[in-house]
Formats: C-alpha cells, structure tokens, sequence
C-alpha cells in the first residue's frame, strides 16, 4: 500500500489545506498498515466489541465526516485539525488488531496498549502535531482523564455516536 491508497480510500484528505498536515496523516497510516504487517485494509472491522460489517475505513470516514458537519457550524474550531484528528482517531487498531484464523482479534501489542494510545505513538512517530496527537490519545475512554480540546470534543462525539448506532444494528 502506498501514498496513492491512502488518498483513494479517504478522499476526505483533500479538504485538509495544509500539505504537511496532510502528508502527516497519509504517513500516519503508512507507518500502522507496516508496523501490524497488513497485506489490506478494506476489510477491518471498525470494532471487535459488537458484530458489525462496518469497516474501519467506513466508520473513519463517517466520523470525519460528521465531525466536519458539526465543526461548520462553529467558528473556534480549526477545520485541518479536525478532518486530521477524524482520519486518524482509530489509526492505532492497525496495531491492536490482527487477522487470524478465527477473524479479527486482538493481537498481543493490543491486549497490552489500546488503540488510542498505539496511534498516538505512530502520530508521534511520524510527526503529527500535538493538537491532531491530543485527539488520538483522547477520543475513547483514555480521555476522561484529560481536558478535552474543542477539537477533540467533537471526534470524541462523532465517534461515540457512529458506534452506538453500529451496537444498535444488532438488536
């Protein structure tokens, strides 16, 4: 996978003005897809908490794209921020999940470190900024324990709102 895949599967990369921001993220996932070994990506799961067929890059998108609806309707909140922060929030379970012969479980890496924090180490890594790094790390329950950025708020919501009615489907 390269550059060109990245861009393919999250269109919502062009809508980030600042080319470095955006080289970050496109990087960002580079960096996962190689540190967890995955030969593709399209199909994911978004999560392993409730059977769904909503797929990591479905679900990403749709948070992104929410949070870009709701980050409209404001004037203090930086829009690169918030479409980096959106692709990004879920880039870390590259590296909690692993395919087996059972499906998608929890590798060894993610029964120790959960999502938010592995992909705030890869954002890290690869030079994201803070304010996009801050979302990663805050947007599950590992950010109660933060003050939130206006930023982070929003992925925090989009993202618990897209799951809620993903865990919904099931019954």
């Amino acid at each position: 996978m390269n550059q060109s895949y990245i861009n393919k599967i999250f269109p919502e990369l062009r809508k980030i003005k600042d080319p470095t921001l955006r080289q970050t993220v496109i990087s960002a996932w580079l960096r996962a897809i190689e540190k967890g070994r995955w030969k593709r990506i399209d199909d994911i799961p978004f999560t392993l908490l409730i059977e769904t067929k909503r797929s990591l890059i479905e679900h990403t998108r749709a948070v992104t794209d929410s949070a870009m609806a709701v980050a409209r309707l404001r004037d203090d909140v930086d829009m690169d921020i918030i479409i980096a922060g959106g692709l990004l929030h879920d880039v870390g379970k590259l590296l909690e999940y692993m395919r087996s012969d059972k499906g998608f479980v929890k590798s060894p890496a993610g029964k120790l470190v959960r999502h938010p924090i592995a992909g705030y180490g890869i954002a890290v890594e690869v030079g994201v900024p803070l304010e996009v790094a801050h979302i990663i790390a805050a947007h599950s329950v590992e950010g109660e324990k933060v003050i939130r950025s206006r930023e982070a708020i929003i992925i925090h919501h989009c993202d618990f709102i897209d799951f809620e009615i993903a865990r919904l489907a099931q019954y």
